[in-house]
Parts: structure tokens; C-alpha cells; sequence
């Protein structure tokens, strides 16, 4: 790189995961001398705001545009969040999603350096005037290792995966702090999130419900997930416990989990939050995606990426293409004995760290 340092713009919009997996690429360039700046939908943009792995954020409000519709204020707020980044004259602009909607900002926001891959979706190539080889490499490398492929391509060679959050505030502490008033101090604390926004990625209830009330009495069991899981929860057996469905912003999750030594879910942001956070365990539940690709990524003892080994995983498919008794089988595979095995293994290694 030259003396004078060169300014990147990180285009990645969503999703939840993935946004969180760009975080090491981000910090990758940060370590490397550039100033980087990323422009992000409201999905992810607390967790990139006053995150040390940028300069500055940038809200591309892209939920709200496409819930009110194509409106004159809604083009005139485009124009200005453009005119925004034309001002910043970025030396480099790095598109990591590759889809329509992130490559008109990668066209239009005026780096010299528009980077987008070969492959890229829906027409992105259109935004780029540099196109590289594809980052992905099937199903076997984990997608935060190939995100990195964008900091080799400027000839950053580094190993290093680090991710990093905003800090924690006050207020957000003192609020997790209310949640958690009533815990037993003597044991340790597990977050179960079971919920995600595609139905084929949920591990079968009734499994839940048989590690749930294994884990009863052994642990502080605090539950997670959304408005619209509280009849999932509720189920379960949330009820009995700590549930904090519809109770919680991405900053509050953050901050539970950063206390748990445990979080369990399947392939979601929940998941990949708890990663991010660095401090628990995290065991995520694959059925019909590919754990190798999304699974918490790092040390195998803390680690785990569970499916069930069918001969039909990962198909990375929205809706089963099997009939009769195949049909589905991977929301009950695993079974709840062998995901009780990884939690005994993990509370084991807290107990022999303690």
C-alpha cells in the first residue's frame, strides 16, 4: 500500500449471518492501513455502528423503502445516502453480497475500484469494473474464510479471523441485568434460540423439548427468539424458565449471550451472534443447509455444527423435494441424545475451567 491511506467501502446489505461473517474482512482491512466504511440495511446495522472494525457505518434503510414502496421520499433519501458516499471518494469498493439491490451502490458510490465476483447474481457484475474469481468454493470452506478471498485479492495474506462487536452500553447492561435478576448464581447459564426465519431450518420441537427438560435443574435455561416464536417457545417449555421472546433487540442478544457459556440454535443470526460475541459455546442444529459452509467456525471444542449425516444434507432447499417417510427427516435428526452428549461435553469443560 501507498503513504497516504486508502479509503474502501464494504457493500453488504444482509443478511443477519452474513453481515456477521464480513465482520473478520472488515478488520482484515482495518489491520492492513485502510480506512473502511460499510453500508449496511437496518438488519445489521447496530451491530456494525461504533463497531471497531470500521470507520464509519452507513444505513441503507432498504426494509423500510421496500415495506412503504417506491415513493418520491423514498428516492430522494437513495439520492442523498449516494451524494453521501460520491463526497467520500473511496479508493475501493468491495461488493460482498453480489445481488441487484447492492449493485446499483456499487456503481454509483464513486471508487475508483469496484470489486464484485465473476458469479456474482441478478446482474451485480454490472456494478463492478474489477471482477475477481468466485470466493465460493462449494460447501466444504466456511463462508468466513471465503469473504477473506476479497482482502487476498488487495493483496492482504493474513490468517487472522477476528471478530468484533460494538461495545456493550450501559443501559443495555443494566436491562439484561433485569432479565437475569432471578438466576441461581451457582450455575452456569444457557441460551437456547430455536427459532429462524426459514421453517425447513427447524430442528423438530419435540427434540427441544426433550433437551430442555434434560438440562432443567442443571443449568439457568434463558430463552431468545422473536415475537412469532412465543407458541414455539411456549412449547418447549419456555415458560418454566426465562423467556425473552419478543423482549429483545440485537444489542440486548449481544450482551445475553456474551454471560452464557452456552447458546444453542439452528443455522440464524442467533447463532452466529453468539459466535461473533466470542465468549460461549455455541452448538448450531443444520438440517437442510451445509454446516461446513455456516457453521460457528474456530476452536472444535467450543464449536459445533450438528446435522443429522443423511444422504439428502445439506439439499439447501426452502422445501423438501423428498415423499413419504423421507420426507422432512432432517427436523429430527440429529436426535436429542446426541446433542445432550455435546452439552454434557461442554459443561464438563466449564466445570474442569472454573
Amino acid at each position: 500500500m501507498t503513504d497516504k491511506k486508502q479509503k474502501i467501502l464494504i457493500v453488504r446489505l444482509s443478511s443477519l449471518g452474513d453481515i456477521l461473517h464480513n465482520i473478520p474482512l472488515a478488520n482484515q482491512l482495518k489491520s492492513a492501513g485502510y480506512e473502511v466504511d460499510w453500508i449496511v440495511s437496518e438488519k445489521g446495522f447496530d451491530l456494525i455502528k461504533d463497531n471497531p472494525c470500521v470507520d464509519n457505518a452507513i444505513l441503507a434503510p432498504v426494509l423500510k423503502w421496500k415495506k412503504n414502496g417506491f415513493s418520491l421520499i423514498s428516492f430522494c433519501e437513495y439520492l442523498k445516502i449516494l451524494f453521501g458516499l460520491r463526497q467520500k471518494h473511496y479508493d475501493i469498493a468491495i461488493d460482498t453480497q453480489g445481488i441487484f439491490k447492492t449493485m446499483y451502490w456499487l456503481k454509483f458510490c464513486g471508487a475508483k475500484r469496484r470489486i464484485v465476483v465473476k458469479n456474482a447474481k441478478e446482474f451485480a457484475t454490472w456494478g463492478g469494473n474489477e471482477l475477481i474469481e468466485p470466493i465460493f468454493h462449494g460447501w466444504k470452506r466456511p463462508n468466513v474464510i471465503n469473504y477473506l478471498d476479497f482482502a487476498k485479492h488487495l493483496g492482504i495474506n493474513s490468517d487472522e479471523i477476528k471478530y468484533t462487536l460494538p461495545e456493550t452500553s450501559k443501559d443495555t447492561k443494566e436491562k439484561v441485568d433485569d432479565f437475569l435478576k432471578n438466576i441461581d448464581k451457582t450455575k452456569p447459564l444457557v441460551v437456547i434460540a430455536p427459532a429462524t426465519t426459514w421453517r425447513l431450518k427447524h430442528w423438530s420441537k419435540d427434540n427441544w423439548k426433550e433437551v430442555v427438560n434434560y438440562l432443567e435443574g442443571r443449568v439457568n435455561l434463558v430463552f431468545t427468539g422473536g415475537p412469532k416464536d412465543k407458541e414455539l417457545l411456549s412449547y418447549i417449555g419456555a415458560d418454566r424458565f426465562i423467556n425473552l421472546a419478543g423482549k429483545t433487540d440485537l444489542r440486548d442478544l449481544q450482551e445475553i449471550f456474551s454471560r452464557a457459556i452456552l447458546v444453542m440454535a439452528p443455522d440464524s443470526g442467533s447463532a452466529h451472534l453468539a459466535r461473533a460475541t466470542n465468549n460461549p459455546a455455541v452448538i448450531s442444529i443444520f438440517t437442510c443447509t451445509p454446516p461446513t459452509l455456516f457453521g460457528p467456525f474456530g476452536d472444535d471444542n467450543k464449536y459445533f455444527s450438528v446435522n443429522g449425516n443423511l444422504d439428502c444434507q445439506p439439499c439447501f432447499t426452502r422445501h423438501c423435494p423428498l415423499e413419504g417417510e423421507k420426507y422432512e427427516q432432517c427436523l429430527t435428526h440429529p436426535s436429542p441424545e446426541e446433542i445432550i452428549n455435546i452439552v454434557n461435553k461442554v459443561l464438563q469443560n466449564y466445570k474442569n475451567s472454573v
